[in-house]
């Protein structure tokens, strides 16, 4: 069964996902025992029963029903289903009801990326930081669209959904790093909104939290906008090869550095420190021609330092374009 488990599923890490895979496996051998019973009989009966040339024609049997298989015809789903609904209803509860010592974390989505609000303070982007053998509460919203979190290993989704808070749970049993997906359609970048959960140990979680990003401010700006490039789910949309992806490429904008941009409703900018702050910070109000208006907003998710790497990074892209 186990090695059946990891070929059909992702591992099992957290408290109840063991329970669900093996309800799933109930439902789906139950099935195939019932469909093997109705259809192999069916074919049986069909075989034998069938007309044969030169077979007398004549009326079949005034027997027209059986008692017994009428009574397994009701008995026999009443039960199947009947376990099927107490097995669903008892994970069901295990999943939503939220133990009273779980660590909460507020987890916003949006176009396309995940942040992570850490109850000590503190703030990750598409890497979710918890201990293992803890309860982990997340709170989901979502600043646009509708979003759907989930994490297969943990066997737990939910939506996520603007202006309105939806709650799910777990427990993760096994350090690691796992994905964590959006399994709800949520535009151009929908395939790129990954992100990763890792587990850790808690005093490894704690020590984490403690010097969360208190490393960066060590970190020479150009080095620090390259790691926050990915980071901060910059790559989803900006490219550094030149090439268009939902947004401008980032070495083409480096290129055009002191030059004019050219934005949708006609008018245009120059290229510079403050143009690239104005974009990150306030991406609606200057649309580049040709492409959509999908960027979200940065406001609060970067400090001006930051903010300072990103364009150091920038104007580091175009000197090594020029070496």
């Amino acid at each position: 069964m186990d090695r059946l488990t990891e070929y059909l599923f992702p591992k099992q890490v957290s408290t109840f996902a063991a329970d669900i895979d093996n309800l799933f496996y109930f439902i789906f051998y139950s099935s195939i025992v019932l469909f093997a019973i109705v259809v192999l009989g069916m074919m049986y009966l069909a075989v034998k029963y069938r007309f044969k040339k030169g077979d007398e024609v004549r009326l079949t049997s005034s027997k027209d029903h059986s008692n017994i298989l009428e009574a397994l015809f009701f008995i026999v789903p009443l039960i199947l289903v009947s376990i099927t609904f107490v097995w669903g209803i008892k994970s069901y509860l295990q999943m939503i009801i939220v133990p009273d010592d779980a660590i909460e974390i507020k987890v916003t989505g949006q176009s396309w990326f995940w942040t992570f609000d850490y109850p000590d303070g503190g703030t990750t982007l598409n890497e979710l930081v918890v201990p293992s053998n803890t309860p982990i509460k997340i709170v989901l919203s979502s600043k646009d669209v509708l979003h759907s979190f989930f994490i297969p290993v943990m066997r737990t989704k939910m939506d996520c959904l603007p202006n309105r808070y939806n709650v799910m749970w777990f427990d993760a049993q096994e350090e690691g790093v796992y994905d964590i997906l959006c399994t709800e359609y949520c535009g151009t970048g929908h395939s790129q909104m990954g992100a990763k959960v890792i587990v850790m140990k808690p005093a490894q979680y704690e020590a984490y939290v403690a010097e969360l990003g208190s490393d960066d401010e060590n970190i020479p700006l150009d080095e620090l906008g390259a790691k926050l490039y990915t980071k901060k789910a910059c790559n989803t949309c900006h490219t550094l090869d030149g090439s268009a992806l939902v947004g401008p490429s980032y070495l083409q904008t480096s290129q055009m550095w002191g030059q004019e941009r050219v934005f949708d409703d006609g008018s245009s900018t120059l290229i510079d420190d403050n143009y690239i702050r104005s974009s990150i910070l306030e991406p609606q109000t200057q649309i580049v021609a040709g492409y959509q208006g999908v960027m979200p907003t940065y406001q609060g998710l970067l400090n001006d330092r930051e903010l300072d790497a990103l364009i150091a990074f920038l104007k580091s892209l175009q000197e090594d374009s020029q070496i």
